[in-house]
C-alpha cells in the first residue's frame, strides 16, 4: 500500500453556509460528493479551502460564510503529512473576529499559514481567469507564488500596502490643492523596493510555469493549437523608479497608480489573435485546467508532495475527448493526487457523508 504524503482526513462543520452541524471522513484517495443542486456540495469544498488559505474561495467577507440566524462558524480539520497528523481550526467569533489555529498554536499572523497545506481549487467562476480583466490573471498567480514562497507574499502584502497610502496620498492631495512632492518621492521609494522585488520573481517563474501550461492545454485538447501565453508587465521595458517619475504629474490628476507590478498580465494569444476573443467554450475551459494543472504540477514539485485539488462541477461545456484527457490528468497520471470532486447530476443527496468513487 502506497504511503500517504498528504492528505485531508476528515472536516467537521458549525454553522457555517447551510450546514448547522456536520462532519465527514475521508479514506480514499478520489472523493466525489453528490446531490441536488442546494444541498451543500460548493460549500463543503468551500471549507476545505477555508483550511488551507484562511479565507473562503467564493466570498470576500467571512460573515457571508456564517448560517442564516447564527453569529459565528467553525470549522476543524485534520491533515496527514508525510507521517504527521495536524489539527487546522478557523474559527469565526460572535465579535467578528476570526482565529485561526494549527496543532493547538493559534497564529499572529494569517499569512503563516499559506503554504502550510497546498490546494488547487477548479470552480465554474475560474473560466474569468481566462475571459476577464488582467486582475484575475493575476489573483491566480499571486495565490500559486504564496504558496510557493512566504517571502512573495509578504513582499505582496507590503507593495499593496504602500499602494493604498500612495493612493490615498493622491487623493487628499487633489482635494487639498497641493503637491509635496517631497512626501510622493517618498511612497515611490516604498513602493519600488517590493515592487522590483515582485517583479523579478514573476518573471522568473512564469519562464516555466507558462510553458507547462501551454504543453498541458495541448494534452487536454488532444491536437496542437496554436496558443501562445506571455508574461506582460510595464517594467520589462523601463525601470519602476523611472516609470513612476514620468507618471507623476498624471498619478497626481488621476489621483491614483499608474505604473507597477499591479499592472502585469498574462498575455494569451491563439495564432496572434486575443484567445478570449475567437476561443470556444470548450477550448476556454481547456486552458483553464491547463493553467491550474501547472499550479498543481509545480506545488507538486516544490512540496514534494501533490496538494490536494479541489474540482467543483468542473466539467460542463466539455467534449468527450477534453473530459476524458482531463480526467486522466488528475486521477491516473499521479497516483498520490488528493482529489474532492463535487458532482452535481446524481438524483439523492449523501446521507452519511460524501459519495465514495
Amino acid at each position: 500500500m502506497q504511503a500517504v504524503l498528504f492528505a485531508l482526513k476528515d472536516i467537521s462543520l458549525v454553522q457555517f453556509k447551510n450546514y448547522g452541524q456536520a462532519s465527514f471522513r475521508f479514506d480514499q484517495r478520489i472523493v466525489g460528493f453528490c446531490g441536488n443542486n442546494g444541498v451543500g456540495k460548493t460549500n463543503l469544498l468551500d471549507a476545505i479551502y477555508y483550511l488551507c488559505f484562511t479565507k473562503s474561495y467564493f466570498t470576500r467577507s467571512d460573515q457571508q460564510n456564517v448560517r442564516k440566524g447564527a453569529a459565528g462558524f467553525r470549522i476543524e480539520g485534520h491533515f496527514e503529512k508525510q507521517g504527521q497528523l495536524t489539527d487546522v481550526v478557523c474559527i469565526l467569533r460572535e465579535t467578528g473576529r476570526k482565529e485561526f489555529i494549527s496543532a493547538g498554536e493559534p497564529y499572529e499572523k494569517f499569512s503563516h499559514h499559506i503554504g502550510r497545506f497546498p490546494c488547487v481549487i477548479i470552480a465554474p467562476d475560474d473560466v474569468q481567469i481566462i475571459t476577464g480583466g488582467s486582475e484575475e490573471r493575476r489573483r491566480f498567480l499571486d495565490a500559486l507564488l504564496s504558496q510557493l514562497d512566504p517571502d512573495y507574499l509578504q513582499n505582496l502584502i507590503e507593495y499593496n500596502r504602500v499602494l493604498q497610502q500612495r493612493n490615498s496620498f493622491l487623493k487628499s492631495q487633489a482635494e487639498k490643492r497641493l503637491t509635496d512632492r517631497h512626501l510622493l518621492e517618498v511612497y515611490n521609494s516604498q513602493l519600488v523596493r517590493p515592487g522590483n522585488w515582485l517583479f523579478e520573481r514573476r518573471r522568473s517563474f512564469l519562464q516555466d510555469l507558462l510553458p507547462l501550461a501551454a504543453q498541458y492545454y495541448k494534452t487536454i485538447a488532444g491536437t496542437d493549437e496554436p496558443v501562445a501565453l506571455t508574461y506582460e508587465s510595464q517594467l520589462l521595458n523601463s525601470s519602476f523608479a523611472d516609470l513612476l517619475h514620468q507618471g507623476r504629474e498624471k498619478d497626481l490628476y488621476l489621483q491614483r497608480t499608474g505604473a507597477g507590478i499591479h499592472k502585469d498580465d498574462i498575455d494569451i494569444r491563439y495564432s496572434d489573435l486575443p484567445f478570449k476573443s475567437i476561443a470556444s467554450q470548450g477550448q476556454r475551459k481547456s486552458l483553464l485546467f491547463a493553467l491550474k494543472l501547472a499550479e498543481y504540477e509545480t506545488l507538486r514539485q516544490d512540496k514534494g508532495f501533490p496538494p490536494i485539488l479541489l474540482l467543483d462541477d468542473v466539467f460542463e461545456k466539455m467534449d468527450a475527448e477534453r473530459m476524458h484527457n482531463l480526467l486522466d490528468q488528475v486521477c491516473l497520471r499521479d497516483q498520490g493526487t488528493d482529489l474532492h470532486h463535487r458532482h452535481p447530476r446524481r438524483p439523492h443527496p449523501p446521507r452519511n457523508g460524501p459519495a465514495r468513487r
